[in-house]
C-alpha cells in the first residue's frame, strides 16, 4: 500500500510540475508587431506604433537614439510620401517572457508622388511581454551594404 501512495504521489507531482512549464508563444507574434510597427511608420500613426512598443521603446539608427515620439516628427517634416516594406531573412527567437527577431528590411518610397526611392537595412528588435501582451521594447537598424 506504502508502495501505490509513493507512486502515486510522485505522478501527481509529477503532472503538476509539468502544469508550472510555461509553453513557448509562437513566433509569427514577434513578426506581426514588426509588422504593425511599420504600418505604424508608413501611415505616420503614432498611436499605433506606441501600441505595439513598451512605454521605455527605444530605437537605435545608424548612431542616433531615437523613441516614437522623436521618429514621428521626423517623418511629419518628410514631404508627402507612400512607403511600403517587405521583410525577409527573419530568424525568431521567443520564449515565455522575452523575445528577439533579426530580419533584413527593404522599403520603396515614392516623394511628392514622383521621386522614387528604396533602402535596406539590417534590424534586430528585442520584445517583452507587458501584462501578458507582447510588446516591442528595442529596435536596431543598420543600413545594409
Amino acid at each position: 500500500m506504502k508502495t501505490k501512495n509513493l507512486l502515486l504521489m510522485v505522478g501527481l507531482g509529477l503532472l503538476f510540475s509539468c502544469q508550472d512549464m510555461k509553453k513557448n508563444d509562437d513566433p509569427k507574434v514577434l513578426e506581426q508587431l514588426i509588422i504593425s510597427y511599420f504600418d505604424g511608420v508608413k501611415d505616420k500613426d503614432l498611436d499605433k506604433m506606441n501600441s505595439v512598443t513598451t512605454e521605455d521603446f527605444v530605437l537605435f539608427e545608424n548612431g542616433s537614439v531615437w523613441n516614437n515620439d522623436s521618429l514621428y516628427n521626423f517623418l511629419n517634416q518628410l514631404p508627402p510620401y507612400v512607403a511600403t516594406f517587405s521583410f525577409n531573412n527573419i530568424h525568431v527567437n521567443i520564449g515565455s517572457e522575452y523575445g528577439n527577431i533579426n530580419y533584413f528590411n527593404h522599403m520603396d518610397m515614392v516623394l511628392n508622388d514622383t521621386i522614387e526611392d528604396n533602402y535596406d537595412w539590417i534590424e534586430s528588435a528585442s520584445f517583452k511581454k507587458v501584462e501578458g501582451e507582447w510588446k516591442m521594447n528595442f529596435l536596431h537598424s543598420t543600413v545594409r551594404q
